[in-house]
């Protein structure tokens, strides 16, 4: 397992984070997200043989979210 440390904008509110749980959820190979709603950190942990960290990257991204 890995594990990837982002910064969402969006990540702050909770539609946003519902919408980026659902982003998550829908990929094979995440194990485990935690999202901290004051500053929008979002810890992935990941199984690497079934999802690249720049491929977590590009889903978050294509559903309109801003990674700082």
């Amino acid at each position: 397992m890995k594990e990837i440390t982002l910064f969402v904008r969006e990540a702050t509110e909770e539609q946003p984070i519902k919408t980026l749980e659902t982003i998550l959820v829908d990929l094979d190979g995440i194990e485990r997200a935690l999202v901290d709603t004051d500053d929008g950190e979002v810890k992935i942990i990941y199984n690497e043989e079934q999802v690249t960290a720049d491929w977590i990257k590009y889903k978050i991204k294509q559903y309109g979210m801003h990674l700082q």
